[in-house]
């Protein structure tokens, strides 16, 4: 149910039983299969988007066609409050990674009854200072480090980078696959990682720091 999901997400843990289903009248839960859209870049957003379910790519297409990722997320997080909040187009597309699911809100009732509550406004602001945060990291990923200290960043900061298959996080990081490769050869040779098998683990999480401080 609804409401279930709703109990779950710290930015309503304050509200009242009565808060609560008076938040899922206006809530409605879709569900999506991998590689389906949820929204594409330009589109008018109407709804506060609350992902319960799944993994989720924000992405934009360059002039060449390829994407290049902005984030992830992962349940549970708000998806592109500040669209909705602004009343602009979505400045990018999202789509899912695996089978998933969102609660959609809609934002003019939910302004209405929920933004002049504090805890519900602190939360929601907080939430939107996080994604500018994460812009603030693709910048510093894409525009401002070179190759091995974007690599040497991303992996430090994001536990599940390393599990990630190649493909996917050169497509990250905005890189070919081989030159991906080539940079977790040179990380092993300088023993800041190590690979067993098919994975690798941080050996010296302080010599990767001084990649990109």
């Amino acid at each position: 149910m609804i409401i279930d999901e709703l109990r779950k997400v710290s930015i309503f843990e304050n509200l009242q039983e009565s808060d609560l289903e008076l938040l899922c009248s206006f809530s409605t839960l879709k569900t999506y299969e991998e590689g389906e859209i949820l929204f594409y870049e330009r589109e008018m957003p109407t709804s506060l988007i609350l992902l319960i379910h799944g993994t989720l790519k924000l992405y934009k297409t360059n002039p060449k066609g390829n994407e290049i990722i902005l984030h992830k997320f992962y349940p549970t997080a708000l998806v592109a409050e500040m669209p909705v909040l602004e009343s602009i187009p979505y400045p990018a597309s999202a789509q899912f990674e695996s089978n998933g699911s969102v609660i959609k809100i809609d934002f003019d009732k939910f302004k209405r009854e929920f933004l002049s509550n504090p805890n519900v406004a602190f939360n929601f602001f907080k939430s939107l200072s996080q994604k500018i945060k994460a812009l603030e990291n693709v910048i510093a990923l894409n525009i401002v480090l070179d190759s091995t200290s974007r690599v040497a960043k991303y992996i430090c900061e994001n536990e599940h980078a390393l599990t990630m298959k190649h493909s996917q996080l050169a497509q990250y990081l905005d890189m070919t696959p081989e030159t991906l490769s080539r940079i977790f050869k040179k990380l092993v040779t300088l023993e800041l990682i190590k690979k067993s098998s098919q994975t690798y683990t941080i050996t010296n999480i302080e010599g990767l720091k001084v990649l990109f401080d």
